[in-house]
């Protein structure tokens, strides 16, 4: 329970249907510190859960993760950047945390399940492989966040808003009276403070700001930079860098510190390797397989083939190619409405 009304309308409506529910919230960083994070995941948002939790008349803990999202998620974040890649720290909590660490402290209680309010439906096939598969609601969906979860995750995985729209949430909230019925969305990474990543990377990894130069693609230096760590591929605002047409990053070196600019048309690839691939719905493909590929959360799905290579990777190939395909991302593969299964960008 994040304390948000996903959530609280998620366990208010397992109590409904007459589950034994327990309240667990995670506790991922010093609330007394001096250390500012985001908006999510503050002691306000404890509250409101913990609140929730009492109206429903359900017991609720608060778990101690701050090890955990400090050696996992943050540690993955600031060395992500530093390599010259753009993490995706919202899937390394969901797999990494809700659905592995949490899950162990569940079972520790006896709960057989974790529910979450997340936007995502899980189901079982009828040979008994559980399947992930996109919400109701398409604007919400998070599917794309949670294509790393195993099989025996996903079999003790609830998500009892998947079916719903995010209105038709508010509408449950409020008519069960929930204190969170209007609550707005936390729209930031929970540990960010005010979207300021080079920061925060800098803070916990400062050779970071070793600073490197900004080239265009035959080489030639446009300009310099604070650290690689400021820049993503696909980038055009900020690069400090006067140009006749609009210029993006293209590549970025964290070896050599050069950040690559060109034009749109450069930053398009008809193709992409993953590591760390996790097939869900289907068995790894020896042989080019049709699916759609959505490579950021808010990208359209665009179709394609892809196929298993060896060590836990896929290749993919686009029917039309796609922009700004980040190394650090992930590429979700979808069989329709079916998560087939995903990885890291190389």
């Amino acid at each position: 329970m994040s304390g948000g009304v996903d959530s609280s309308v998620a366990a208010a409506l397992l109590s409904e249907q007459g589950h034994d529910v327990i309240g667990l919230s995670m506790q991922l960083y010093d609330q007394s510190g001096p250390e500012a994070f985001g908006s999510c995941c503050s002691l306000d948002d404890l509250h409101d859960a913990r609140r929730v939790a009492s109206a429903l008349g359900f017991p609720h803990y608060i778990v101690n993760f701050e090890r955990q999202f400090r050696e996992t998620v943050i540690a993955n974040f600031v060395s992500e950047y530093a390599s010259g890649r753009t993490p995706l720290p919202c899937a390394h909590c969901n797999s990494d945390l809700k659905f592995a660490t949490l899950l162990e402290r569940a079972q520790g209680l006896g709960a057989k399940h974790v529910a979450t309010g997340h936007y995502a439906r899980v189901e079982q096939r009828h040979d008994g492989r559980w399947l992930l598969k996109r919400s109701a609601d398409a604007d919400k969906d998070q599917s794309y966040f949670l294509f790393s979860l195993t099989q025996d995750q996903l079999a003790h995985a609830m998500f009892p808003v998947g079916d719903l729209t995010k209105p038709e949430v508010r509408e449950q909230a409020r008519r069960l009276a929930l204190n969170v019925a209007d609550k707005p969305d936390s729209q930031e990474i929970c540990f960010v403070p005010d979207h300021d990543y080079a920061s925060f990377v800098a803070q916990h990894e400062p050779a970071v700001t070793r600073g490197g130069a900004i080239v265009n693609e035959a080489g030639e230096r446009l300009a310099g930079h604070g650290g690689v760590h400021r820049f993503t591929v696909g980038q055009r605002k900020g690069l400090g860098v006067a140009a006749q047409a609009p210029l993006y990053v293209l590549k970025i070196d964290p070896e050599s510190r050069d950040v690559t600019v060109g034009p749109r048309s450069s930053l398009e690839r008809d193709r992409l390797t993953a590591s760390g691939v996790n097939w869900v719905s289907v068995d790894a493909p020896a042989t080019w397989t049709p699916v759609s590929a959505q490579i950021r959360h808010r990208h359209t799905p665009s179709p394609g083939r892809v196929r298993a290579l060896d060590g836990g990777r896929a290749e993919f190939a686009f029917d039309i190619p796609q922009p700004a395909v980040t190394p650090g991302q992930a590429v979700v593969f979808y069989d329709g409405d079916t998560v087939a299964g995903g990885g890291w960008i190389d």
